[in-house]
């Protein structure tokens, strides 16, 4: 059974348009979407909704991610510009000026 985004939106605050405004903003071309365990299921169809409203690829980063300071090591050899990180709370991480964290 394929996950229909707006099912999604109806439980979690995702902040979908933030994000696309964001990508816009920024010019992002490849962004990495990240997610805890409990949101794995809904990736693709988050990962359809943005790119459907933006123009750039996304790419689901399916390691742990145990909270906002768990950043993937390495990504940069992806050439992500954006990293999207859904969570239970916000988080200024700003240290890497080379990519930027939502």
């Amino acid at each position: 059974m394929k996950t229909e985004f707006k099912d999604i939106d109806e439980k979690y605050e995702l902040e979908i348009k933030k994000i696309v405004e964001n990508i816009k903003k920024q010019k992002s071309s490849k962004v990495l979407l990240q997610f805890p365990e409990g949101m794995k299921p809904y990736a693709q169809a988050i990962c359809d909704k943005i790119e459907g409203e933006s123009d750039c690829e996304c790419l689901i980063w399916m390691g742990t991610c145990f909270g906002a300071c768990d950043l993937p090591l390495g990504v940069e050899k992806l050439g992500v510009d954006l990293i999207v990180q859904f969570g239970h709370s916000a988080w200024n991480y700003s240290d890497n000026k080379e990519i930027s964290v939502l």
